[in-house]
């Protein structure tokens, strides 16, 4: 008397989806832990005047957002390998809200997505104001990868007065040595042009919260079938 196919593929689907959930969860985490902590941004923490900053308020959201994923893996994972009804029942809870806060945000960030573009423009500016200000190392890292991949440099996109023309793209032409996209513009375009395409990265996320959440309940209503096998079993034994 245990779980069937199904069941069991229900079962390992959940753990590799947690195992997948807690890895980007504990990235979250670290990134915003170490975002707010480390030596060069926290002083950007001190001063109420950027409490309402895009950098701040993204921080914070990573913070958060990572926490809630482990603390849902937490149950995910225990429900999945100890067969545990309880803390599967809480997990599915959870993820009922995830998945119905991923997809509400995935609209209305379509529906906003001007706004929401020059919020992202916005949190690009703090990252740029706190490397001007430390010049760390771990940010200019952070800056090559955006520049390199949306194409930009700094908030002129003049290289030769930029603070930051060493993280900038290699010139791809004899323009390119003296005008450049301006990041902050770039990135607000660039969000504006693709939100469709953000609109279908946050739903599919969604479609696959709630694939997990079918998951879960099969794996209950298959436990719950197996708890009564046994009962039954025992009540017809003794």
């Amino acid at each position: 008397m245990g779980l069937d196919g199904c069941g069991l593929v229900c079962k390992y689907i959940l753990v590799v989806f947690n195992i997948i959930f807690a890895v980007v969860g504990l990235a979250f985490l670290i990134l915003g832990l170490w975002l707010r902590f480390s030596d060069s941004t926290r002083g950007i923490f001190e001063f109420e005047a950027f409490n309402s900053s895009a950098f701040v308020i993204g921080v914070i959201v990573l913070i958060v957002l990572g926490a809630l994923m482990l603390i849902v893996v937490t149950f995910g994972d225990y429900g999945a390998c100890s067969e545990n009804r309880c803390a599967l029942q809480v997990f599915s809870v959870l993820l009922s809200f995830m998945a119905a806060a991923e997809i509400i945000a995935g609209v209305l960030a379509y529906t906003n997505s001007d706004k929401v573009g020059r919020q992202l423009g916005e949190f690009y500016t703090s990252i740029y104001t706190v490397y001007a200000a430390s010049g760390d190392p771990a940010i200019a890292v952070t800056l090559m990868f955006i520049h390199n991949f949306i194409d930009c440099c700094g908030l002129t996109g003049i290289p030769l007065i930029e603070i930051v023309k060493e993280t900038c793209p290699k010139p791809k032409g004899f323009i390119d040595n003296f005008s450049m996209s301006s990041c902050p513009v770039t990135i607000s375009s660039l969000f504006d042009r693709r939100a469709s395409l953000v609109l279908g990265i946050f739903v599919g996320v969604g479609v696959l919260l709630i694939t997990a959440l079918v998951c879960t309940t099969i794996l209950l209503k298959q436990l719950k079938r197996v708890h009564q096998q046994v009962t039954t079993y025992y009540s017809t034994v003794y």
